[in-house]
């Protein structure tokens, strides 16, 4: 039912996968919390597995709704398929909207008389059944019985001295039909639980939590995304680099392609990230597939977060390169995750990539790419931040991240990156587009790693049926990076090899 988080400190689990690792545990039990948001923001729904969480546990659980029915409140849980068997629900809605024994005073036109009514049947509820988990749903009604807020807070703060003492856990939800936040009612709650929905331009609505206040514990503040899914919300913490940390031996991811290797001075090293860059067609994804794919031939698992391509087309593309992607999720395999840019949100991509480190021990993870991930979410502000954590977390638990940009043009000087993320990334890949001998080409380079030295060099690269092709540095041209290169004629018939025109044919 418990867990302690310190010494004398006991915690209540909420039931919600993620929340109780925002507040360290779950809630301090036997206190009163004031859940609030917008309606369609899922304070329902997080009621409900509250108090199953609690009725799993032997506890007994009351639900008292003063705005569903109790049929109402039984369809909406047996959509996500839960059964309220075992929560005892008071329904405190009177017939056609009237106070017992007043029919001439309605729901809209609430009296003293009605609110001193509600009240009383609250508390004869809890003397009768005593619960050690409390849903009260919700305090608009309250709001609206009680004519002025005078009269409100007073009954809100009767209901609190009411329950001390009594060793319950109670959850006030409050729909914020009021004007403004009700900042006293705040101070009232041991803690205040606040859930938000926005509405895109574009795409799936995003829901986000946020503890505004905790009495006498520490929780992970800040907006936590989260979603409701058929088995309930589910909440994705607010990742902290700097809390996960696992120790891993220090040493160079391969390619398997000798060349590509020799640029980047022996590979990327185990736990840095990688930013392949350039135009679109160039080459990144396949480059950041092979490494997946010889991770996975050396017994490593390797994940793929696929934006922009379907999982059908890469699998076309890499089989037309003959190069192997044996798919699965365990060791000696590739997980390929299929990314709807319209229907996720950075915590719950967050939360995917953390579910392949952590629970399928992946190695390496490819994500292509980060055009697809910041137009995702275009109206969402701080995503460089939040991958600047993400890259954090992923250094530190050992794995090799490598990310993939597509530039805006083809060719030229007027190349253009729609967000500048090579100060994030240990080592960057620059693939460009060339002209030579009335044939479009492509050249390769490494223009930064952090971790040690690399090749200042320039090779082709080229693809066909038998895989990747790393050439060797073309040292007889200079101006290969504006599109245009320029053939040194100075150079000695020695280095006639270096010439594209050389490279093998298979």
């Amino acid at each position: 039912m418990e867990t302690t988080t310190k010494p004398g400190l006991q915690r209540s689990s909420t039931g919600v996968p993620g929340l109780d690792d925002i507040l360290h545990g779950g809630l301090i039990p036997d206190r009163l919390y004031l859940l609030e948001g917008d309606p369609g923001a899922g304070k329902t729904t997080l009621a409900i597995q509250f108090l199953r969480e609690g009725n799993k546990n032997k506890e007994k659980c009351l639900y008292i709704t003063l705005s569903e029915t109790k049929e109402e409140l039984a369809a909406g849980a047996a959509s996500h398929g839960w059964s309220l068997e075992g929560i005892e629900i008071i329904e405190l809605i009177s017939e056609n909207g009237e106070a017992p024994d007043q029919p001439q005073v309605t729901m809209y036109h609430p009296s003293e008389v009605e609110l001193s009514e509600t009240t009383r049947k609250v508390l004869d509820a809890v003397n009768r059944f005593n619960p050690s988990r409390i849903v009260f749903d919700s305090l608009s009604e309250m709001r609206l019985l009680a004519q002025n807020s005078l009269r409100y807070r007073r009954q809100i703060l009767a209901l609190k001295q009411f329950f001390i003492g009594r060793h319950c856990t109670v959850l006030l939800l409050d729909d914020g039909t009021s004007e403004g936040h009700d900042l006293q009612l705040q101070s009232i709650a041991h803690g205040v639980i606040s859930l938000q929905q926005l509405a895109p331009l574009y795409g799936r609505e995003r829901r986000r939590l946020r503890i505004q206040k905790l009495r006498g514990s520490a929780f992970r503040g800040g907006y936590h995304d989260f979603t409701i899914k058929a088995d309930g919300l589910e909440v994705y913490p607010r990742l902290v680099a700097a809390e996960h940390s696992e120790p891993f031996n220090r040493s160079q991811i391969k390619s398997g392609i000798t060349a590509l290797d020799a640029l980047l001075g022996g590979g990327p090293d185990r736990g840095t990230s990688t930013l392949l860059i350039g135009p679109a067609g160039s080459g990144k994804s396949t480059l950041a597939v092979q490494y997946a794919v010889a991770a996975a031939e050396r017994g490593d698992h390797a994940a793929i977060f696929a934006f922009d391509e379907s999982i059908a087309t890469l699998e076309a593309r890499t089989k037309g390169l003959g190069i192997k992607l044996n798919r699965g999720l365990g060791a000696g395999q590739v997980r390929i995750t299929q990314i709807d840019p319209a229907e996720l949100s950075p915590g719950e991509f967050t939360h995917l990539v953390r579910q392949a480190v952590e629970e399928e021990n992946a190695k390496v993870i490819v994500i292509d790419s980060l055009n697809g991930y910041l137009n995702a979410m275009p109206e969402e502000q701080f995503l460089t931040s939040q991958l600047h954590e993400l890259l954090g977390y992923l250094g530190r638990q050992g794995a090799t991240t490598l990310m993939v940009v597509a530039q805006h043009g083809l060719m030229g000087s007027g190349m253009q990156t729609p967000v500048d993320t090579s100060y994030l990334a240990d080592s960057v890949v620059l693939l460009r587009y060339f002209e030579y001998a009335g044939e479009v080409r492509k050249a390769v380079s490494v223009v930064k790693k952090r971790s040690g030295s690399h090749e200042g060099t320039i090779r082709e690269l080229f693809f066909d049926e038998n895989g990747i092709h790393v050439g060797e540095p073309l040292r007889r041209f200079r101006g290969i990076l504006t599109g245009t290169p320029v053939e040194l004629k100075s150079q000695s018939d020695s280095t006639q090899q270096d010439s594209p025109d050389e490279r093998p044919r298979h």
